[in-house]
């Protein structure tokens, strides 16, 4: 057989095939559409529970499982200027042993998340005990 030969067979069987697998696309879409006109074989989707559970409910279930220790109150406790005070000097003890730090290494090096650290700092700050050098996370801390 010669090359044109072969391609003239490719060919036809190229475009036979398409036009039956055209038959078979038109065939299905035909089919689907029939079915969703007809409200047949697709189910609706499931209907999800009525939404939250009431207040009381939601309250009840986790004050239950919980601990008492653990449990929160919802409300966060203000810290007194006391407490404050107290952890600004230990935080100036340890920028003053440790210079160059930044809070989260400080938090980290005290074992206090620095959430609780920002007040004491900003405090040593406006005292000007601490001097800062950087910018927003580069923020490196030392004491004066």
């Amino acid at each position: 057989m010669n090359s044109q030969q072969l391609d003239q067979q490719i060919r036809e069987r190229i475009s036979t095939f398409l036009e039956q697998l055209s038959t078979l696309v038109r065939q299905s879409a035909l089919e689907a559409v029939r079915e969703a006109l007809s409200g047949g074989a697709v189910p609706a989707p499931a209907r999800r529970g009525p939404g939250r559970p009431p207040k009381a409910a939601a309250a009840a279930a986790p004050a239950a499982a919980a601990p008492k220790a653990a449990r929160k109150t919802g409300k966060r406790g203000k810290r007194s200027s006391e407490d404050v005070t107290e952890l600004a000097a230990q935080v100036y003890d340890y920028i003053s042993k440790n210079a160059g730090q930044s809070i989260e290494e400080i938090g980290r090096g005290m074992g206090k998340p620095t959430k609780v650290l920002k007040l004491p700092i900003k405090k040593l700050i406006e005292a000007k005990k601490l001097k800062t050098t950087g910018q927003r996370r580069g923020t490196r801390y030392n004491a004066k």
